[in-house]
């Protein structure tokens, strides 16, 4: 298909041809685009919004064809959020929370704990909501352990414990933390199994012993532990850890031990002896350790060995029982740095003994009965607290490792279990308690009616799009219009928003392609698309809307405006040349049929005519709503002012009573035959015949204007002849010299004496001046408002006469003045203030004049309170800078007074404006290292505004 211009083009060519007049339906179905083939499928890329038959490319091709009713909404299965059978549930990571999902999968797969922490009750039967950490903790572990959900939300217990979760705690500390807290929770139990359970399961003891070399006497101090923390720097395996962490050493030099026995320090031995351990052992791989080159934590991405059995009793000081482990844990932080990264945990089940891996909601089996790493010791992954991962490839080499053991260089705790006699696990199953299991079911129904709700929304969207699926392809079909065949008119945006699905359809609306005359406007078939009526019949019925818009909506005022426009636009330059040379001859009389036009209209009524052929296009797009003179966009530039405001043609030489202008210089007679082709553009211009008189109200303003010019000239000359002193600013008494003979002085305001000068000078162009205005120079009492000392400056007024009279100065007003100039003085936020250094009772040296302004309502010390825009906080230091004087040296007086007080304010000490303040200063400072450390470190301390 044709571009849109072409087709718009195509659509009024045959104007040249055709006068208004001689219009038929024809050329009015040519102006609407009737007869323009429709596209076929394949021919257009996009749709042609110049041709209201092609109804291609509007959305429809999402609707032809077989459609997958999954397209038809965007709800996933709510079966995928469900919790597969036999599988473990995960926990949502609030942001940067990971680290603490890792710690809750690991104790809830500790069965002892969870099963002593179901016996935590609560006094509050009915209604039980958890609100402690020990009671969300138990929630938490029954949801874990009964929910129907793939994943649960820990905000809960989060909340309870108060923690950022924008921000990555350290894994480590939070662990000894949470344990101490569930410690302290749970000895406060009456039931006293629940007292020591974390003692039970996680407390174990060893002895600091320490051996005098001098006497070899032994002393221990006994010490619990709930973690032993190894250090892993130089290290390949766990073993070696333990055995660093238990060794020997030596106390000697600055770091002897006091021996009670020997009564002296003395040097010694000291070792760590392990008395007993929990049931669960926990062993922190320092992983993260102090850089001292650096000043923050770095993490040490050391391989570490470690076995999937682990054997204490070598570390033993005495032989226990039971003191074989099993792994049943591994926490891993994938990342390089101690700041951030993300964590996850490898724990195995104490019912099948399978391993798991969880990361937050995900969660995997592993395959076999096996502990495998994989991917976490492969690559180095950092992800952070939204989930995006950077990975990095791996510098070193993992180390080989034997049967039975693992190789990790980013785990950063092993959670042993203690290995059950006979390797049999017993009691492992864990029932949660029935006020649990009540919250639980409660959560399961609320997910269950979700999982509902979301299930009925998706058959509802499938059910809906199924139904618009058969609607579109039913009505598509009966879209096109035929020849011949009754049409109508609908939207374009209207038939986009119908076929896409994804925004509800409202009514058709027609309203904006209406034209002033109620039809549809040529100008907005691009906008709308011929339909057949059979097809907008349906669409009506099942949308509603209006109005509706068929052949007989086909606008002929409309196409027969366009039609005159167009014509004239293309005639206008004949008739612009034509014009031109008509004016070009010798002016003449025509025999009193000519016709006056103004010389500015003349010069620019080509660029005028376009314009209201434009504005008469601009009409017809826009219902007519503007008026005749209107300006519409000027596509030329005018060639002076006038020319500029000109909105219709000949309104140059229109006065402002709508008659022929006075001014015959600004315009000339045209012929009969210029006049008529003027009209053809212009039908609405003002029209003077050769016969028309100018306007006689205008002549008669004009002789008017003319003889007050004159009184005006007269009255001028007169006055300045009597007062020609006054008017050129000679001999006038001023009050430091008064005039010999004279008694009073008699002032007048200063723009008086201006405005009465101005008329002077120029009396045609200024109005005589009707009163003196010596009102401005009174008080609200009626008196002088003015002091002697105020007059003596000749701003207020003008001294012009030397004659008798009297004129009182107001005693309350002046009382007033003098007491707002007294506060002004004190209550100054701009003014300079000099500083002069006196030696030995002499004033001499320098005088210091800070450039920066000083402020006389500011106390002495140093605020920190902001100030408004022009009150700076003063300098105190800059008398330091003028005279190597130290604040602490200095002291500071005015007319004899000193300048003690620190609270006050320069004006409340008489600091005015202009004051002169003396500087005495004690004796100098010969360390002027010293001097330096008090500038850099005492902001000020003595005086206000440090500007002085």
């Amino acid at each position: 298909m044709a571009p849109r211009l072409q087709l718009e083009k195509a659509a009024w060519r045959w104007v040249e041809a055709v006068r208004p007049e001689e219009i038929t339906a024809e050329h009015i179905e040519l102006a609407y685009r009737i007869c323009v083939p429709a596209c076929k499928r394949g021919a257009c890329r996009r749709n042609c919004k110049g041709n209201p038959n092609c109804l291609i490319g509007i959305g429809e091709h999402v609707w032809l064809g077989d459609i997958d009713e999954n397209s038809f909404h965007n709800i996933d299965d709510p079966n995928s959020e469900r919790r597969d059978k036999n599988t473990f549930v995960g926990l949502t990571n609030l942001g940067a929370t990971c680290y603490v999902n890792t710690f809750l999968q690991v104790w809830f797969h500790n069965l002892e704990l969870r099963r002593t922490l179901y016996l935590c009750q609560s006094s509050r039967a009915e209604d039980y909501e958890p609100q402690t950490v020990c009671e969300h903790l138990q929630y938490l572990f029954a949801l874990l352990q009964n929910s129907n959900r793939r994943y649960i939300d820990p905000s809960g217990l989060v909340k309870a414990l108060g923690l950022d979760t924008g921000q990555q705690q350290d894994a480590q500390e939070f662990s000894k933390l949470f344990l101490s807290l569930l410690e302290d929770t749970l000895s406060k139990q009456k039931n006293p199994n629940l007292q020591n359970v974390i003692q039970q399961q996680f407390c174990g003891q060893f002895s600091y012993v320490t051996v005098c070399n001098q006497c070899s006497r032994a002393s221990s101090l006994p010490s619990r532990f709930y973690e032993l923390e190894l250090n892993i720097q130089g290290h390949k395996n766990l073993t070696e850890c333990v055995t660093e962490f238990l060794k020997e050493e030596k106390l000697d030099g600055d770091n002897r031990y006091f021996c009670e026995s020997c009564q002296n320090k003395q040097n010694a031995t000291r070792r760590i002896k392990l008395q007993s351990l929990p049931r669960t052992l926990n062993l922190q791989l320092m992983r993260f350790v102090f850089d001292r080159q650096t000043g923050h934590k770095k993490k040490l991405n050391t391989f570490i060995s470690f076995p999937e059995v682990l054997d204490m009793g070598p570390f033993l000081d005495c032989k226990e029982d039971t003191c074989v482990y099993e792994l049943s844990a591994v926490l891993i932080h994938r990342g390089i740095s101690a700041y951030s990264g993300h964590y996850i945990a490898h724990a195995r089940d104490a019912r099948t003994s399978d391993w798991y891996k969880f990361n937050d909601e995900l969660i995997e089996k592993m395959e076999g009965k096996k502990l495998q790493l994989g991917i976490e010791e492969d690559i180095d992954v950092c992800q952070d607290v939204w989930g995006a991962e950077t990975v990095k490839s791996s510098q070193a080499r993992k180390p080989k490792c034997g049967k039975g053991y693992h190789c990790s260089r980013n785990a950063y705790m092993l959670v042993y279990k203690q290995q059950a006699e006979g390797g049999n696990q017993t009691n492992a199953s864990v029932e949660v308690p029935a006020f649990l299991q009540k919250l639980v079911e409660q959560d399961n129904r609320k997910f269950e009616e979700w999982c509902s709700d979301m299930a009925e929304m998706r058959k509802k969207s499938i059910d809906k799009g199924k139904a618009k699926h058969e609607e579109v392809k039913e009505l598509y079909e009966l879209l096109p219009a035929e020849d011949g065949e009754p049409f109508e008119f609908v939207p374009l945006d209207w038939l986009k928003k119908w076929l896409d699905d994804s925004t509800a359809t409202k009514a058709i609306d027609n309203m904006h392609f209406l034209c002033s005359h109620g039809n549809l406007h040529p100008d907005k078939i691009g906008e709308a698309k011929r339909v057949s009526l059979r097809a907008a019949d349906l669409l009506f019925s099942r949308y509603g809307g209006g109005p509706r818009l068929d052949r007989s909506s086909l606008c002929r005022d409309c196409v027969t405006q366009r039609c005159r426009v167009l014509r004239l636009k293309n005639q206008l330059t004949e008739d612009y040349k034509e014009v031109s040379n008509l004016l070009k001859a010798a002016v003449q009389v025509y025999d009193e049929q000519g016709f006056w036009a103004g010389k500015t209209s003349l010069r620019c009524w080509r660029q005028l005519a376009l314009d209201h052929l434009e504005e008469d296009e601009e009409q017809t797009k826009h219902a007519n709503d503007k008026t005749n003179g209107d300006q519409g966009h000027l596509s030329g530039s005018k060639e002076d002012g006038n020319e500029e405001d000109m909105r219709t043609f000949n309104e140059d030489i229109m006065c402002e009573h709508g008659g022929l202008s006075i001014q015959e210089s600004e315009r000339r007679l045209v012929s009969p035959d210029v006049w008529a082709k003027l009209k053809l553009y212009f039908p609405q211009a003002p029209e003077f015949t050769q016969q028309k008189e100018p306007c006689q109200q205008c002549l008669r303003l004009d002789r008017e204007g003319r003889e007050n010019e004159e009184l005006n000239k007269m009255m001028a000359s007169e006055q300045k002849t009597s007062l020609l002193n006054l008017f050129q600013e000679k001999n006038r008494p001023v009050l430091q010299k008064w005039p010999q003979d004279t008694e009073v002085l008699y002032i007048v305001p200063l723009f008086f004496v201006e405005e009465w000068r101005r008329f002077i000078r120029r009396p045609a162009k200024s109005s005589p001046v009707s009163s003196v205005g010596n009102s401005i120079l009174l008080c609200p009492h009626g008196g002088f408002m003015f002091t002697y000392e105020s007059m003596l400056t000749g701003d207020f007024g003008h001294v012009v006469f030397s004659r008798c009279g009297s004129q009182y100065l107001c005693r309350e007003c002046r009382e007033g003045f003098i007491f707002q100039q007294q506060k002004d003085m004190r209550e100054y936020t701009q003014a300079t203030v000099y500083v002069r250094k006196v030696v030995e009772n002499k004033r001499m040296l320098k005088d210091s004049t800070p450039a920066a302004a000083a402020s006389g309502s500011e106390a002495e010390d140093e605020r920190d309170e902001p100030r408004p825009e022009g009150e700076r906080d003063p300098d105190f230091n800059q008398i330091m800078h003028a005279f190597s004087v130290a604040p602490f040296d200095q002291n500071l007086s005015i007319d004899g007074r000193g300048l003690t007080d620190d609270t006050a304010t320069l004006g409340s000490l008489g600091v005015i404006p202009e004051s002169i303040i003396c500087l005495k200063a004690d004796e100098p400072i010969a360390d002027y290292a010293a001097m330096d450390d008090v500038y850099q470190g005492e902001a000020s301390s003595t005086l206000p505004n440090r500007d002085r």
